[in-house]
């Protein structure tokens, strides 16, 4: 995604009072977290893990129940006349659906799903794919066997060469769950799936990884290290020759007391999307009965959110 697409996206969807117009908005891009579309993607409702199409045409995101058992897959998509009205994705609706990323051809798409597999129901999400048969067009779900266990399984990610990295709670992990790989074949099936091992894995919970395309750094949902600051919190890690260095917290205020996690790249890799349930300031004064339902039914209630940094913070 070119910063064009990103300046699109935001005039097209930044209908926030506050906000004078695109430019504003772009130019606030920094290493401060600010709500991507405040509105229409980030709204009262709990929006969560936002992924671009590898063109920058579209963009999908979740909307889930405030309990977040249940979630689903949405989108808008551009044209000139600009962006459209969310939709529910063709391939979800039904059961909790999410973590949708694009394979590094663009011609398959990957998932989590509590659906059932072969008509037996589930109750650990597992990792499915579809074929992406044109824009927002998806073929059907199938399940990937060969990466399932009975834990949960959690956010694909790729490498440009096809590694793809995952959080699982299964067995043979360093903690509750870890950072798993898996290698995507020629014939289109997985190589049995890896631990990607310490220091990336510890004894606390690492459940989403964002593997940079060339594989050089990887940014980390971590719940449990002791440098958090309240729950999940993302980090970054960077391959020195074979090994990863130490995971670093990324620093106040992108981590926060909340749920801070969901990390995409955009596809030009200029942006870092990562979802949070932090909570806005406080007001200056007392609000009336309106006023406080205004608030309350907009982003920084302590639901979920889609922010947006700029990336260049993970190379420093």
């Amino acid at each position: 995604m070119s910063a064009r697409w990103f300046v699109v996206l935001l005039a097209a969807c930044g209908a926030h009072p506050k906000v004078s117009g695109p430019t504003a908005l772009v130019a606030t891009v920094d290493d401060t977290p600010r709500l991507v579309a405040p509105g229409f993607i980030s709204t009262g409702d709990d929006d969560a893990h936002a992924t671009m199409s590898p063109d920058g045409s579209a963009i999908y995101w979740l909307k889930d129940t405030p309990s977040f058992d249940h979630f689903t897959v949405v989108y808008s998509e551009h044209s000139p006349t600009g962006w459209s009205k969310p939709r529910v994705a063709p391939f979800s609706g039904q059961w909790p659906d999410g973590d949708l990323v694009f394979a590094p051809d663009g011609k398959r798409a990957f998932f989590v799903s509590l659906r059932p597999v072969d008509g037996k129901p589930r109750t650990d999400s597992e990792i499915w794919t579809i074929d992406v048969l044109g824009k927002n067009q998806f073929g059907e779900p199938r399940h990937v066997a060969e990466l399932s266990s009975p834990a949960d399984e959690w956010f694909p990610t790729f490498t440009s060469d096809g590694t793809m990295y995952f959080g699982s709670c299964r067995e043979g992990g360093l903690g509750d769950c870890d950072i798993w790989r898996a290698t995507l074949r020629a014939d289109g099936t997985f190589s049995a799936p890896e631990n990607v091992g310490a220091p990336i894995n510890s004894a606390a919970n690492e459940i989403e990884p964002m593997i940079a395309p060339d594989g050089r750094f990887v940014v980390i949902a971590a719940k449990g290290r002791p440098d958090s600051l309240g729950s999940y919190d993302l980090y970054v890690s960077r391959r020195d020759g074979t090994a990863w260095t130490e995971p670093v917290h990324l620093p106040a205020p992108i981590n926060s007391a909340g749920w801070d996690f969901g990390p995409r790249l955009t596809p030009d890799g200029k942006w870092l999307f990562f979802t949070s349930n932090r909570s806005s300031a406080p007001p200056a004064r007392p609000l009336d009965f309106d006023e406080l339902e205004q608030k309350l039914r907009a982003p920084g209630n302590g639901l979920r959110d889609v922010y947006v940094i700029d990336a260049r913070v993970l190379e420093r």
